[in-house]
């Protein structure tokens, strides 16, 4: 599209309010994206009958600014914008009412691939759940001929879309920001509706939830507390005709509450292995057998006695790690380094790893 018409556009998916449902509607009345902008507030007032503040002359003036800014920071950052009515806007996002009219994206992943699930959980991840997660991100890739978190999603060489709350032209939290270059680099892509000037706002991550569910077939809950954004996402998810999966836990672990009520309610379907996964989906497998995977590559003598070490005691802080092997602390960060790079071992929060494969 022409840099007009692509200003026009971003101005016209900031006015607030904005949604797939009024924006058809005013430009039946209007005509067209410019026409909004280039009419007097009178003249709009009148043929609209509205009385909305989007309507103010000083309003749109200060989105057309907004929206100039935001083609120069998307041309110089190789961004994709994709509008509401464009081809490469993703199908299934079209179809959420509440849907954003335009999604700005760094990478090349197709939004549009065959098979899209969303994965969800905590912040506090433990062993279980992370075991989990690579376990089925693995067998879901090696059964389709495409698979969607995210380290897991890399380690497996399955493309991965992480969704924002803020603009692109930062990563936020900025601890992630490795894993971002990691996801475009492998074929994913970060993906948000804001723009680049937009502030961070607390409610921001709960309405990126609804992109998060709008983008998948599917979304499967792995672990969550009584209450959290993993909850959100799939009620948005089943609000969306989606399929709505949770992984059961014991009804001791925190963590496993949220995911145990979903399942005792019947707003979700049991997910314990990628077969589940597939049989709800009703997603047909490849043909030929998949290619088996090598569980453990070769191991030297010091990543084998960290293998054991974890076998043996399950998730362990770094430091009881190296009290056990009677080893440094630095050199068994090495090994840990080594082996979560391989997707052996993961990183858990508070310096602890356990086993990533069994």
């Amino acid at each position: 599209m022409s840099h007009d018409e692509l200003t026009y556009r971003i101005a016209f998916a900031s006015v607030r309010g904005m949604g797939i449902d009024l924006a058809t509607k005013l430009l039946e009345v209007v005509g067209s994206e410019r026409a909004f902008f280039e009419m007097n507030e009178r003249e709009l007032r009148a043929l609209t009958g509205g009385r909305s503040r989007i309507y103010s002359d000083f309003y749109r003036r200060q989105q057309l600014e907004r929206a100039k800014a935001e083609v120069e920071f998307i041309a110089g950052h190789n961004i994709g914008a994709h509008y509401y009515t464009s081809p490469t806007f993703p199908t299934r996002l079209r179809e959420a009412d509440d849907a954003p009219i335009m999604l700005y994206s760094s990478g090349h992943c197709d939004l549009n691939a065959a098979h899209m699930v969303s994965i969800v959980g905590t912040r506090h991840a433990t062993p279980y759940g992370v075991n989990f997660c690579m376990r089925l991100l693995q067998d879901v890739s090696a059964a389709l001929p495409q698979g969607l978190l995210h380290r897991a999603a890399l380690r497996c060489h399955v493309p991965t879309v992480a969704v924002l709350p803020r603009g692109l032209n930062r990563i936020y939290p900025a601890q992630h920001r490795t894993d971002a270059v990691n996801i475009v680099r492998d074929g994913g892509a970060i993906v948000t509706d804001y723009l680049s000037t937009d502030e961070v706002h607390k409610g921001n991550f709960l309405a990126r939830n609804r992109i998060i569910a709008a983008l998948s077939d599917c979304t499967v809950v792995v672990e969550s507390a009584a209450s959290g954004g993993a909850l959100v996402t799939a009620s948005l998810a089943a609000s969306y005709n989606r399929e709505v999966l949770a992984l059961p836990g014991r009804v001791s672990d925190e963590f496993s509450t949220g995911c145990n009520r979903l399942l005792r309610t019947n707003r979700a379907a049991v997910i314990t292995s990628a077969d589940d996964l597939l049989r709800t989906m009703n997603w047909d497998i490849k043909a030929q057998q998949p290619k088996q995977l090598q569980v453990f590559p070769t191991l030297t003598p010091e990543e084998q006695a960290v293998v054991d070490a974890l076998r043996t005691g399950g998730d362990m802080h770094i430091n009881d790690i190296a009290s056990a092997l009677q080893q440094p602390v630095y050199r068994v960060m090495s090994t840990l380094v080594e082996l979560d790079c391989k997707g052996i071992v993961s990183a858990m929060p508070g310096s602890r790893y356990a086993m990533a494969i069994r």
